[in-house]
């Protein structure tokens, strides 16, 4: 089963071997001797190129399906005689601020080196689907006041208000503090329209009766900050962020939103590297926490 979903990941026995640590003629007998046991051909094999048939297409789902089955057994295993391994996935909003989040995974590595651990960098409302498809299983979110992480786990790590971020020789950058007025009259850097981090600002100047000029919408808060830099508009972050950030200046907005920053998980399981990771964050109650 492994090899069949190499090959067809990899749409080459070549590659296929290679990632399996194996000789090629090995991986064609045993995907020969599988093909013979179902009584169906799973790849069509041409000079150029090697595809699925109906069949392969059929069998690869299940077969990923065991394959995760069998990595989640021997974890389960490795769990109960104390070893915590397997994989660990990790989503986060680029401007986590409340976290050190190389930090922990220092800490994390170190206690239990035998995690691989992949990290997934999104916006909120995205991060928060994902852990419910169990895609991922740990995110850290921020959000505004007034919207709380629905159909998962979660607690609340800090709480932040926003600034204005202008380019050092802005004419605002000497200023120090602005209301949100005296901002709208200015061209904004910010993230897509309807992402969690954007409602932010949006609900803001709503609220207050305003309206801005968004001219530039960055997935990135950190490339943001360069637009910023370069003087191509404003832009308004949470002030724990923009502490760490150079090149821009930070102006208090005294009216200025504020946003929560969270850490989510699947209420319904975790696996043992999940639950290890949350213990290294101080969540060791985590099944308690909502």
């Amino acid at each position: 089963m492994r090899y069949v979903v190499a090959v067809a990941e990899t749409n080459s026995f070549t590659r296929a071997a290679e990632r399996c640590l194996v000789v090629q003629s090995a991986l064609s007998h045993q995907i020969a001797r599988l093909e013979q046991e179902l009584g169906a051909k799973l790849f069509e094999r041409t000079t150029r190129r090697v595809r699925l048939t109906p069949a392969g297409a059929a069998f690869l789902p299940a077969a990923r399906q065991c394959l995760e089955a069998a990595e989640r057994a021997a974890v389960e295993v490795a769990a109960a005689v104390g070893e915590v391994r397997g994989r660990l996935s990790v989503g986060l909003i680029p401007s986590v601020a409340a976290v050190d989040i190389p930090g922990a995974l220092r800490d994390y590595r170190q206690r239990y080196p035998q995690v691989r651990i992949s990290l997934r960098v999104g916006a909120s409302d995205d991060l928060v689907e994902q852990v419910k498809q169990r895609a991922i299983e740990v995110a850290f979110l921020g959000l505004p006041t007034t919207v709380r992480p629905e159909g998962v786990s979660c607690r609340e790590l800090a709480r932040d208000r926003l600034v204005a971020v202008v380019a050092p020789d802005h004419p605002l950058a000497d200023e120090p503090a602005i209301d949100l007025r005296r901002l709208s009259s200015e061209v904004f850097v910010d993230l897509p329209a309807k992402t969690a981090g954007r409602a932010q600002s949006d609900l803001a100047f709503s609220a207050a009766g305003l309206t801005r000029d968004v001219a530039f919408e960055v997935t990135n808060a950190d490339f943001l900050a360069r637009l910023v830099g370069q003087g191509l508009g404003v832009a308004m972050l949470p002030a724990a962020y923009v502490a760490q950030l150079s090149g821009v200046t930070t102006i208090e907005v005294v009216d200025a939103p504020a946003r929560v920053e969270y850490i989510i998980w699947s209420p319904d399981s975790r696996t043992p590297a999940a639950t290890a990771f949350l213990r290294v964050l101080g969540v060791p109650d985590a099944e308690a926490a909502v």
